[in-house]
């Protein structure tokens, strides 16, 4: 429901979203095979580090952080590089960027390759579509905008990433991770054809199980529709009064996520004491940025029950205060020259 697919092998993986990824990475992974990792944040980084320790040959398309891929700019590595496996975050988490999915399915088949997705940071909070887009395996966190504790994760394979393992087992090939070996969990969850009983292989999280599925429970009781619209119009709203203080998003209006927002972090001002002082004062939390981004971006959440107008315009009023405090309206040339103006404009009266 969540992922809008049909997948027969859906699972909740033991561990956080990084478990259900090397699970993807250990199980869809021979030695030798190309993958082609789509690069445009911290994430398609590590993707290269974990899946290389798998014995995959890496080739990175790579694009600055925040931006998206083209299908043309897919399309032509394909050609050039013929890859076992595409790997795309959906949803990078680093940078805030949405990529768009709708053709990838198509070209990851036409060079007999696996299409592979990091959905964590949009499943639930924006549409994901993995059978319409032609995703063969994805994975998620529950933690997100499903409003589930972290430890427990999302893991899906379809027809092609199964076919994929059968045909490893078959050439006498040994999953390198015993616990995140997908065809031993199979042998856990399911009786064969041939009334084989299940073969136990580790003690599941069950209270995570619980877990996950009450927050299943909850969106489909919200409507996976209603969930996306109430992400997209909390995230709107934040992005239009984000500009009203004075602060820029890093990512293209059109390619942002709903789910988490990155702001440039001004000229002048000190991020880490901004996030400081909303956590001291506010008791609000958010991220500095990672890897290229470090020190030039927050990476601010608005997820699952949290994504609400009202959390939104409390962020935006602690910004407000904390950059005030370091003399942000006074600066030349800004838009607002005092707080007064940046809390006229925020709020309709001074």
């Amino acid at each position: 429901y969540a992922w809008q697919t049909k997948n027969a092998f859906t699972v909740p993986c033991s561990g956080t979203g990084s478990a259900a990824w090397e699970a993807l990475c250990a199980n869809l992974t021979s030695p030798g095979d190309k993958h082609l990792v789509l690069i445009n944040g911290y994430f398609g980084v590590r993707h290269c580090d974990m899946a290389s320790r798998y014995g995959a040959e890496i080739i990175k398309l790579e694009k600055p952080w925040g931006e998206v891929f083209t299908p043309e700019e897919v399309d032509a590595a394909c050609a050039e590089h013929k890859p076992d496996m595409i790997w795309v975050a959906h949803a990078e988490t680093s940078t805030g960027a949405c990529q768009p999915m709708e053709e990838l399915g198509a070209i990851a088949r036409k060079y007999d390759a696996l299409l592979a997705a990091d959905t964590v940071t949009s499943i639930g909070g924006l549409p994901v579509q993995l059978d319409e887009w032609g995703v063969d395996a994805a994975y998620a966190g529950g933690q997100k905008a499903l409003s589930c504790p972290p430890g427990i994760a999302p893991l899906t394979f379809g027809d092609r990433a199964l076919r994929k393992m059968d045909e490893r087992s078959a050439a006498g090939e040994q999953t390198k991770n015993w616990y995140l070996d997908m065809n031993m969990i199979k042998q856990y969850l399911v009786v064969n054809d041939f009334g084989v009983p299940r073969v136990y292989h580790h003690t599941a999280p069950i209270s995570m199980a619980y877990a996950l599925r009450e927050a299943l429970t909850i969106l489909t009781e919200e409507g996976l529709e209603n969930s996306w619209a109430r992400h997209r119009d909390a995230a709107e709203f934040f992005w239009c009064e984000l500009e009203k203080i004075g602060l820029e998003c890093h990512v293209a209006w059109e390619h942002r996520l709903p789910t988490l927002t990155t702001v440039k972090i001004p000229e002048g001002i000190d991020g880490g004491k901004v996030v400081t002082f909303l956590r001291e004062n506010y008791n609000i939390e958010i991220a500095g940025g990672l890897g290229q981004l470090a020190g030039k971006v927050w990476r601010i959440g608005l997820m699952g029950y949290n994504s609400r107008k009202e959390n939104a315009a409390l962020v935006c009023a602690a910004l407000r205060d904390a950059l005030d405090a370091q003399g942000y309206y006074r600066s030349p040339g800004l838009l607002y020259k005092t707080r007064n103006q940046s809390r006229t404009s925020y709020h309709g009266s001074a």
